[in-house]
């Protein structure tokens, strides 16, 4: 992406914080943050119903734009990269919401568009039934579906349990902050948030010297469902940000599970709620969950290759499907623009082809419209 997009996505971003979802419906019909900027002056005729405050911002972006400058800096210094929508690295099934943010700053090493991303949330007062659903949870799942990535928000409790359980088994993951980079919070977390650098990282969308205000916890919460497949709530009161969470996920169409807990426990309360008004699945471990999600294939492969059977080439592929097939296995995650180059398939037969690959359980189209070689060593 160009730099002086980068640079005016920033701005946008910095004048919008309290009009998110405005700003990326102004960006999504202007086609990019220059256009916007080139037109703030009569920002109405991209957008006749343009929010008042957004044209009131627009009319002067001196201060967004030296601060997004100094932001760009300061990533720059601090190995940050900045993602911007419409980037191929942004989360693009967060992209896909209404509220998505146009910026994100992210430093780690994970892949954020993976073939399985989830999040785990609950409760801040996480209880020993808790830490165990979590710990079985994430052992199972990863013996299963090793190549998911799990996001929480590095709180205490669920969140925290959750980043180190993920760690342990050997997945990514990822901690979406209510705060910029500079600093983190809460401080006794950072031996994980560290160690998270290089088996995950540390997301957000807020510039440098914000503090994590209340307000900033709820923000994040739409990120955390947003970019995720599925949310998984452990332990819930009947009020509490995971239940945020699970409603965000829910008005995104997004699957939402929960652990179930006894009638009466405290720390039970709002799983049991969700699961009663049917808001969320029931599941009592990982198993349970990856048959809800279709993802039995996934956890087949995985024996399949603990049992050393690994195939190098599929039975009974025609000429086009060996040839897409061949094109993922050199390089995996594509969409079909790069797929018609590599596989030297016209888009007129291409989509054809993936379709019967999907049928076969071969090829996966994931988030984004990228095609995923599913047995690819």
């Amino acid at each position: 992406m160009h730099e002086q997009e980068i640079l005016n996505m920033l701005t946008l971003s910095r004048i919008s914080y309290f009009n998110s979802a405005e700003i990326t419906a102004l960006w999504r019909k202007a086609g990019s943050a220059t256009a916007i900027m080139d037109n703030r002056r009569n920002i109405c005729d991209l957008m006749p119903d343009c929010n008042k405050r957004i044209i009131e911002a627009l009319a002067d972006t001196a201060e967004a734009e030296a601060r997004a400058e100094s932001e760009i800096e300061f990533a720059a210094r601090n190995g940050i990269s900045i993602l911007c929508m419409g980037s191929e690295d942004y989360p693009q099934r967060l992209k896909e919401c209404i509220d998505a943010p146009l910026v994100l700053f992210y430093k780690g090493t994970a892949r954020l568009n993976r073939m399985r991303v989830i999040n785990i949330v609950g409760t801040r007062h996480c209880t020993a039934y808790g830490q165990d659903c979590i710990h079985s949870f994430v052992k199972d799942l990863s013996a299963m579906c090793p190549d998911v990535l799990i996001v929480s928000g590095l709180a205490y409790g669920v969140d925290i349990c959750a980043h180190r359980e993920a760690l342990a088994n050997g997945l990514d993951t990822v901690a979406v902050l209510a705060h910029g980079l500079d600093y983190l919070y809460p401080p006794r977390h950072r031996d994980t948030a560290d160690k998270m650098l290089t088996q995950g990282g540390l997301l957000t969308e807020f510039f440098s010297n914000t503090n994590a205000d209340k307000l900033n916890f709820l923000r994040r919460n739409r990120i955390v469902a947003g970019m995720s497949d599925a949310t998984v709530l452990i332990e819930s009161a009947a009020h509490g940000g995971g239940l945020v969470t699970a409603r965000i996920a829910n008005g995104y169409s997004r699957d939402v599970f929960a652990f179930p807990g006894r009638t009466g426990d405290m720390y039970s309360e709002g799983c049991n709620n969700l699961i009663r008004d049917n808001k969320a699945g029931l599941i009592s471990g990982a198993a349970d969950f990856i048959n809800a999600m279709g993802w039995q294939t996934d956890a087949r492969l995985e024996q399949a290759r603990r049992n050393g059977i690994e195939r190098t080439l599929f039975p009974e592929l025609t000429a086009d499907e060996q040839a897409v097939a061949d094109a993922l296995q050199k390089e995996n995650d594509q969409q079909v623009n790069s797929l018609t180059l590599t596989s030297g398939i016209p888009v007129s037969r291409l989509a054809a082809t993936l379709f019967t690959l999907e049928m076969k359980g071969m090829v996966r189209c994931m988030a984004g419209g990228v095609y995923h070689l599913i047995n690819n060593s």
